[in-house]
């Protein structure tokens, strides 16, 4: 079992692996003594998890876990399914070579073990880099584990929202607009085409096998529970509804044909087309109903999406009106 990490603001890990006891039989402290001794160890015991990113892995059953199997998406190339950012996390590429693997985002801070089980079941090969498409912890949650092995590359402003957020292992390298990895004859490009989810968006493209990892710039389907996946503009950490649909159109114009969401099934370029039409009618509709006078108020009340099959809670629609009227 891992132990616990206390992370220095630097992302210096420090392992603490001595067990701490408590004894009944010492009576040299009093019964409240005691109590106190205990409930300091399971304050520290919290304030150390919370500086590790350390999480606890949900009970799913054996159908949820079997959805959760590494799979072939063609030679070369598997998936980690993720259906949601609660259960399961995001999908994970996984790019074998010849010279290591390749894979993009991690999951979450308790999914490396996994991780590399599953990856170890196709190919002998280790993970030398992991290329994350944003900073959310359902996606980047395992990079302080990766660290020591890997090479972890992700958008600069998504490092920045790591190191701001105090999220365990920000990445030694980042990038600005795009970067390259080479690893035994295969490619990888990674493309930052503006704000979205957050504002450190990055795109993963194997262009040799005409294939795009999104991250959550596109998401589709159903979360492992069943319910419906929307989108979410994380405005805390940067994101922008109005300049999304513009981001997902810069990425539309790779020559790709098979799309790896941040969540979902794999699907095609067709879905991500009808995502952006999707949030560019939001936008339409939310600025309709402020051109006849809705408040920020009752906006959510006024803009109804059920068509769009998008279970969007009023407060993203707030939001919407928000940036629309620069508040945000």
């Amino acid at each position: 079992m891992r132990g616990w990490a206390v992370v220095a603001p630097d992302s210096k890990v420090r392992i603490l692996d001595q067990q701490l006891e408590f004894s009944p039989e010492n009576n040299s402290m009093s019964t409240w003594q005691k109590l106190g001794s205990l409930t300091a160890l399971i304050v520290l015991a919290s304030m150390i998890t919370l500086a590790s990113g350390q999480q606890v892995p949900p009970t799913l059953t054996p159908e949820q876990q079997a959805r959760l199997q590494i799979r072939e998406v063609m030679d070369g190339l598997y998936v980690l399914p993720g259906f949601d950012g609660g259960q399961s996390g995001g999908n994970v590429a996984v790019r074998v070579t010849g010279d290591g693997v390749i894979i993009v985002d991690n999951k979450f801070p308790y999914s490396f073990d996994f991780i590399t089980e599953q990856v170890a079941s196709v190919t002998d090969q280790p993970i030398k880099y992991v290329l994350n498409t944003h900073h959310h912890d359902d996606h980047s949650g395992s990079n302080v584990d990766f660290l020591p092995s890997a090479e972890v590359i992700v958008h600069k402003n998504a490092r920045a929202n790591i190191v701001q957020n105090g999220q365990p292992g920000p990445p030694r390298v980042a990038f600005a607009d795009e970067t390259q990895v080479f690893l035994g004859g295969a490619e990888v490009q990674m493309f930052h085409f503006g704000r979205g989810h957050t504002n450190g968006d990055a795109v993963a493209y194997f262009p040799d096998l005409r294939v795009v990892h999104t991250g959550d710039l596109f998401v589709y389907g159903e979360r492992l529970d069943g319910s419906t996946l929307s989108p979410f503009w994380d405005f805390g950490n940067g994101g922008s509804v109005l300049e999304w649909p513009a981001t997902l159109t810069r990425l539309l114009a790779l020559d790709f044909d098979t799309v790896i969401p941040g969540h979902g099934p794999i699907l095609t370029k067709a879905e991500v087309r009808e995502f952006r039409t999707k949030m560019e009618t939001v936008i339409d509709r939310v600025s309709a109903e402020m051109a006849a006078g809705a408040t920020r108020d009752d906006i959510g009340d006024r803009v109804d999406t059920n068509d769009l099959d998008w279970p969007l809670p009023p407060s993203r629609f707030r939001n919407v009106f928000d940036e629309l009227s620069g508040a945000q």
